[in-house]
């Protein structure tokens, strides 16, 4: 019996001129595009200098943040009034002020102050261009006293930093996304499809003919769930080709474990689409209710910002999201190489979503004989 409504599913999916399309199609447009517009690298952030002191020692900061690779250096102004109308205008993020004598200040006193000015209106861009400002300044300070020490005069307290970067050395904003979007791109395919399948069924009128045969209810529901399990598989096996071939992200952990967390992870968001679609009546109906959770599960489960910088009631609540477990699993395979053993609260935790989800699918479908 389940070998035939099996067959049956598979049937109904190649027959639809889209299905197999969007499975196709979505993928590439998810892992070719997204992975450079999802991006919080905060870079060419506009720079506008007011150099006052004109001197030889301002002249190398202003070319030394222009070279930083962070800023482009869009307008030098020659009053603060000229330069905050250029970040009015959208011309300028940050403003350097560099005070008269400020060569001056250095040579004699050792130190001299300057100040940073930024557009918060984007918080983000604001405060990290004036963290990359201010590390610049900090820096060219430590050149600055190191070329002018008396000869033979040893500098005290100066330290020199070599930061080494674990699991994404290049801090490559993409190879922190790219696993993230794996798992977003199964969630809409495994959660959306089996959402529109049993309601699309009742819009069409042959789940009556279904619920007069002697069909379980448990081969039903299987029979529905299996043929997106698989193609969750195939969509995730052409991710992770796309994430090769186009990105060089090749996973640092094991093949196996990253698809046996995806087994478990595709029949919780497929069964998730089950249960919305065996309490709507039409495909309206149930296309809003999975994209109400859709965008909850999407926005908490650390995809752009950590679950751990979220407010502590925002955190409780996503112990209920599934979709953070699997993007844990992924980034912790594909850019750290954990194995099973250091994955088993996610395993058991996704394991128990499974098994209550599915459960609540099949007793949910009301068959009537």
């Amino acid at each position: 019996m389940l070998k035939y409504l099996i067959e049956k599913e598979f049937k109904q999916i190649a027959r639809n001129s889209f299905l197999p399309k969007i499975i196709v199609m979505m993928p590439l447009a998810v892992m070719l595009i997204l992975p450079w517009a999802a991006n919080q690298e905060v870079k060419d952030v506009k720079l506008s200098v007011i150099d006052n002191d004109r001197s030889t020692a301002s002249q190398r900061l202003t070319q030394k943040a222009a070279a930083s690779g962070y800023f482009l250096l869009t307008d030098i102004s020659d009053t603060y009034a000229e330069a905050m109308r250029s970040i009015e205008k959208g011309d300028a993020d940050i403003i350097l002020e560099i005070p008269h004598d400020f060569e001056h200040d250095l040579m004699t006193e050792g130190k001299a102050s300057v100040m940073l000015s930024a557009n918060s209106v984007n918080g983000t861009k604001g405060t990290l261009g004036s963290s990359y400002l201010s590390s610049i300044l900090t820096d060219y300070a430590a050149e600055f006293r190191e070329e002018n020490a008396p000869e033979g005069h040893i500098s005290a307290g100066t330290f020199r930093i070599t930061p080494r970067y674990n699991f994404n050395p290049h801090l490559d904003y993409k190879v922190f996304m790219v696993p993230a979007m794996m798992v977003m791109l199964l969630t809409l395919l495994s959660g959306f499809l089996p959402a529109l399948n049993i309601v699309g069924e009742k819009e069409a009128g042959t789940i009556e003919q279904i619920n007069v045969t002697p069909t379980p209810k448990l081969a039903f529901v299987m029979a529905k769930l299996i043929p997106y399990w698989l193609i969750g598989f195939l969509v995730l096996s052409l991710c992770m080709g796309l994430a090769y071939g186009v990105y060089g992200l090749i996973p640092s952990g094991s093949l196996l474990t990253i698809y046996l967390f995806a087994s478990i992870y595709i029949l919780i968001v497929s069964g998730m689409g089950l249960v919305i679609s065996n309490y709507s009546e039409t495909m309206q109906q149930a296309m809003f209710v999975m994209f109400f959770f859709l965008m909850i599960f999407l926005l908490m489960s650390g995809l752009f910002t950590p679950v751990a910088s979220m407010p502590e009631w925002a955190q409780a609540i996503t112990v209920l999201n599934p979709l953070k477990y699997f993007m844990q699993v992924m980034r912790l395979v594909y850019l750290k190489g954990s194995s099973f053993s250091n994955l088993i609260p996610q395993f058991l935790t996704l394991c128990s979503f499974a098994v209550a989800i599915n459960v609540w699918a099949v007793m949910s479908y009301k068959k009537n004989n």
